[in-house]
């Protein structure tokens, strides 16, 4: 396990490349790891929602997290969530098994746990698998939003040490923020969009879409606020707010695998039920993308 005390910078939410017959491209998916690598990014997080962790076989879940573990150096913060506590586990179990560093959870989707339940079930991960972890709260897929109450008394949990706010709620981050100020706990956007306004109330960095495409500015926009130039921040958070917007004009990761083949990172097939990005958005995305001329990395 590599070693780190903090979650703070960004984080690309990685997306997970596949060959024309729906496998997985395991060397396109290496060689995206170590572009991003090189580019300057924190750490890499495979099979989150943007790998589309929904469609692959659990073995395809410990896999690619295996891939990326090996392809980089580096903290590899792995998706292992589930709306089922017995699967998350297991899950998270074999990811911190291949090397993981640490575990992305998402709260249990379909069922809508009360905050009790939400509490037994982190608990149980916590209590079996001995690497940090990071609560992910995003009510827009799950249907459930984590309390303030609730990830206070997670982040009393010696390896709880982190959530993903995706719930576009900032007066709620700025609440878990201010609850969580005595602990080893890290807050996380979620929301590329809202990533600036969560710097500005406390919070250490991002879990990213936007990183896969811009790594380079989305560390100089995080780095910059998180070294008190918020000047800077507030000009990159501008600039790239036309491609905060596009990469939500359909279903993640529709458009950010659109935007990462028009960019020559990898195709943008993805697996049922998602679909193709429609040729209208297609060229309003190439004109977002044509619009950011390239940087070197921070």
């Amino acid at each position: 396990m590599t070693d780190y005390d903090t979650f703070g910078g960004v984080y690309p939410a990685m997306c997970t490349p596949f060959h024309d017959d729906g496998s997985i491209d395991f060397e396109t998916l290496r060689a995206d790891a170590r572009r991003l690598e090189s580019a300057g990014v924190d750490g890499l997080v495979p099979m989150g929602s943007t790998g589309e962790s929904a469609t692959v076989s659990h073995d395809e879940h410990v896999e690619v997290i295996e891939a990326v573990v090996d392809a980089v150096d580096v903290p590899v913060i792995g998706g292992s969530g589930s709306n089922n506590t017995r699967e998350a586990l297991s899950l998270s179990q074999r990811a911190a098994d291949v090397g993981a560093d640490a575990l992305l959870l998402i709260s249990p989707y379909y069922n809508k746990p009360e905050q009790e339940g939400l509490i037994d079930h982190y608990t149980a991960i916590a209590d079996a698998v001995d690497v940090p972890q990071i609560v992910y709260n995003v009510p827009s897929r799950t249907g459930r939003n984590i309390e303030p109450e609730t990830v206070a008394r997670l982040a009393e949990r010696e390896n709880i040490q982190g959530y993903k706010a995706a719930g576009g709620d900032l007066n709620q981050v700025s609440e878990i923020v201010e609850r969580t100020r005595e602990e080893e706990f890290d807050v996380l956007s979620g929301n590329d969009g809202e990533t600036l306004p969560i710097l500005s109330v406390g919070g250490t960095g991002c879990i990213s879409v936007a990183a896969n495409v811009e790594p380079e500015r989305m560390s100089d926009l995080v780095w910059a606020a998180m070294e008190g130039d918020y000047e800077s921040a507030r000009e990159r958070h501008h600039e790239l707010g036309p491609l905060f917007r596009a990469l939500f004009w359909e279903t993640n990761p529709i458009p950010v695998k659109a935007a990462m083949e028009i960019r020559g990172h990898m195709p943008d097939r993805v697996r049922p039920p998602l679909t193709d990005l429609t040729a209208e958005n297609r060229e309003a995305l190439e004109a977002v993308l044509a619009d950011l001329e390239p940087m070197e990395a921070r």
